[in-house]
């Protein structure tokens, strides 16, 4: 025989057995077969680490049967027992882990949102826009650690390690924080890793993390000075390579984005509406199919939902409520041989408390017993009394609030007198009042029904923001009224943003018209007169008579997309709105007259804000006039 066709034989039987090593074990066997991944995902924390309440799996479920939920002890125990299902298993989030934080954290800079955050075994996590608050170096110091320094001295509020029983200094995130689409604008890197990596079985699986692009519209300018917020899908896609390149084929978005279910079941497993319109559903759309799974927040909802990506493939998008109200349990199937996903299976599942298969996590626990104890003296400050819950939802078509009402009502009070701004009008942002708004019942610190508690109020009002009184000119007070609507002088095209004014301010707005000419019988009352700054047609009688308006520093520098307030004259700055809210609810506080909703004589009996047309819906996204 042919020695050449002998040892072209031989060679190709040493390829073809090298090629069923390969396709096996290296030893004849038949391929690997998938195994599974367990991620664990959360969002929208905001530092509760105490209970928010109670919560149901769906909108029918009556509220006696509705589970306790959430906490940070009750969070550790059931990410454990997840883990005990699969030692295959990761923990993430999808952003605003701090910021906008009940007491019991924020008072202590957060840091007690981190250190449970810690234990309960997190270990990646996207930035949120509350992450940018308190300004990028503050969130690089909470993933660092260390103490917080203030006037050049280590705060008191800031380390108390020695005494909740966490180390010495601040330990720091031991997660990652991840920013693929925050960059610095002066060298173009991002703030914090674009993605973190896990290998599971000799897998990787990468983790994208990012913020909303539209962060610095609802974040103070000096919190995302000199950043970048760019493209979410286009980010992602463009990452795509770079993972490949590493031999990563499984991905998974962690985005602070979200959307809302459309119906009225609201179950934390549901998708009625396909979350139709959001800007989620719109960045799915846009998403490389190499994305196997997208995990969702900003939006506080829970909803389990099949999106379709840019090829037309439905992946998993999920997002699980906030609060650490709910997990959500996702099994991925992962080929050991392709390195793809080849399955999804996401749950959520409520964080309950009443559980007797599942227990505290102790040590947790008592890390929240011992801040807890720290904050309560302030906390069960008795500050002023209502006659009922002052609620913070839209109560009406034309955009009402309650609580909004009482809060611009205080910051006017704090700054009418002459030297604290002389102000004849105030406005409070609806998105920086919080729930669950000013309750009658008696919080578990047993203060008693109507009594208002400097915690509770601080939970309604937790970003610490100072006031700002400032000149507006007729015309840029209509101006900023007709900026609250998505797309208009400079809004977000997403978003609809009524602001709240104080007491004797009212008008009328008309979703239908054009932008610019729905703003209408803008009147403001003073002693027993009142003046007409916008008449029924929408013409100024005066517009360059100049007023008096206070807002929180926010939407001073154009938070919420309030451009023309940057436009203001003779600004004086005044105190924060957490004390000025305080003081005015002292003329509230037994056994004076306990505040009752909707009642200001300056009001005379009728709504401070006013809609043409009949529709019960108040806008909050895109659409201005549902």
């Amino acid at each position: 025989m042919d020695k050449t066709f002998m040892a072209a034989a031989a060679a190709s039987l040493v390829a073809a057995t090298a090629l069923v090593a390969c396709a096996g074990m290296g030893d004849g066997r038949p391929p690997e077969p998938p195994f599974t991944v367990k991620v664990i995902g959360f969002n929208d924390y905001h530092g509760h680490l105490e209970s928010p309440g109670s919560l149901g799996e769906n909108a029918s479920v009556p509220d006696a049967r509705r589970p306790p939920v959430g906490g940070a002890e009750f969070m550790a125990a059931h990410v454990a027992n997840l883990k005990k299902q699969n030692p295959l298993s990761v923990v993430v989030g999808a952003g605003d882990f701090i910021g906008a934080s009940p007491l019991i954290s924020a008072l202590f800079f957060d840091e007690p949102a981190v250190e449970t955050l810690n234990r309960i075994g997190v270990e990646f996590n996207a930035v949120g826009n509350h992450e940018f608050d308190k300004g990028p170096a503050e969130l690089l110091r909470l993933q660092n650690g260390g103490c917080k320094v203030t006037s050049g001295q280590i705060d008191p509020n800031s380390c108390r390690g020695a005494s909740v029983g966490t180390p010495v200094p601040f330990e720091g995130a031991r997660f990652s924080w991840l920013s693929a689409n925050v960059v610095s604008a002066d060298t173009g890197k991002t703030l914090l890793p674009a993605y973190g990596i896990k290998t599971f079985n000799k897998v990787k699986v990468a983790f994208i993390g990012m913020t909303l692009q539209a962060t610095p519209t609802i974040v103070a300018p000096s919190g995302v000075a000199g950043l970048e917020f760019r493209d979410e899908a286009r980010t992602v896609n463009a990452l795509i390579p770079e993972l490949r390149a590493q031999g990563i084929e499984s991905i998974v978005v962690l985005v602070h984005e979200g959307g809302l279910q459309t119906g009225t079941l609201s179950d934390i497993n549901g998708c009625e509406g396909k979350l139709a319109g959001s800007a989620i559903a719109g960045i799915v759309r846009q998403l490389d199919d190499a994305v196997d799974v997208v995990i969702s927040g900003h939006t506080h909802a829970a909803y389990n939902c099949k999106l379709p990506n840019a090829a037309g493939r439905d992946i998993s998008v999920t997002s699980a409520s906030a609060f650490g109200r709910v997990l959500t349990d996702i099994d991925l199937s992962i080929d050991p041989a392709t390195r793809n996903v080849r399955g999804v299976t996401a749950t959520n599942r409520l964080v309950v408390r009443n559980d007797p298969a599942i227990s505290a996590d102790t040590a947790v626990a008592g890390i929240v017993s011992a801040y807890k104890a720290l904050v309560l003296p302030l906390s069960r400050r008795v500050i002023g009394s209502i006659t009922a819950d002052v609620p913070v939802r839209r109560v009406d078509g034309a955009c009402n609030m309650p609580a909004g009402n009482l809060i611009a009502d205080a910051q006017l009070a704090a700054t009418q007198p002459a030297r604290l701004g002389n102000a004849a009008i105030a406005f409070m942002n609806g998105g920086g009042v919080r729930s669950p708004g000013f309750t009658f019942a008696s919080s578990p610190a047993g203060e008693g029904d109507g009594n208002m508690t400097y915690g509770e109020a601080f939970t309604v009002q937790p970003f610490g923001n100072s006031l700002v009184t400032l000149s507006l000119t007729a015309r840029q007070l209509k101006d900023f009224l007709e900026e609250q609507f998505a797309g208009c002088l400079g809004q977000s095209a997403s978003a609809t943003r009524f602001a709240l004014p104080s007491a004797g301010f009212k008008y009328t707005w008309d979703g239908a018209r054009a932008c610019g000419a729905r703003i209408s019988r803008v009147t403001l009352r003073s002693g027993s007169g009142t003046e007409t700054i916008v008449d029924a047609s929408g013409a100024l009688p005066d517009p360059s008579k100049s007023y008096r308006v206070t807002v929180n520093s926010f939407m001073a520098d154009g938070g919420d997309g309030y451009a023309t307030l940057t436009r203001g004259t003779d600004r004086l700055g005044g105190a924060q709105d957490i004390d000025a809210l305080a003081a005015y609810m002292a003329d509230y506080k037994a056994p004076k007259t306990p505040y009752a909703p909707n009642s200001h004589p300056a009001d005379a009996g009728t709504p401070r804000i006013s809609r043409a047309g009949a529709s019960a819906t108040c806008p909050s996204g895109a659409n201005v006039n549902p």
